[in-house]
């Protein structure tokens, strides 16, 4: 993963697609925004099942130092957990909340390469 930002200088809009969010046990890639890749930090394996594929990240939990969490739509930050929200075939509104985010940066282009294909069915899931 490339944490170091070369063009951290570069004032336009942002163009690069691609973010992946590290959390303790697991690897969310995001492709503008949406979770396209869901990764096992110890098997180094795709979790071509995770809840989190095809959800947009709706914002972030933080968790402050008095134990205190508290939802956000600011874009998530080292030590936020990722919140998706998604609606079960019920119309039910269900939430997914990650463990904290430990590190945020650029995938490198042969994870990207990589991904597992989403078109897919899962067969069980969003219950």
């Amino acid at each position: 993963m490339h944490s170091s930002d070369p063009g951290a200088s570069f004032e336009g809009p942002e163009r690069r697609r691609h973010r992946v969010f590290v959390t303790r046990n697991t690897e969310y890639h995001l492709r503008d925004g949406v979770c396209v890749a869901v990764r096992d930090r110890n098997t180094k394996r795709w979790a071509e099942g995770h809840m989190a594929l095809r959800l947009r990240v709706e914002g972030a939990v933080r968790v402050h130092s008095n134990g205190a969490l508290i939802p956000t739509v600011s874009p998530p930050e080292s030590g936020d957990a990722l919140f998706f929200a998604y609606k079960t075939v019920d119309g039910e509104d269900r939430q997914l909340v990650t463990s904290r985010i430990e590190e945020i940066g650029r995938p490198p282009k042969n994870d990207v390469m990589s991904y597992p294909p989403l078109f897919k069915k899962k067969s069980s899931g969003r219950d």
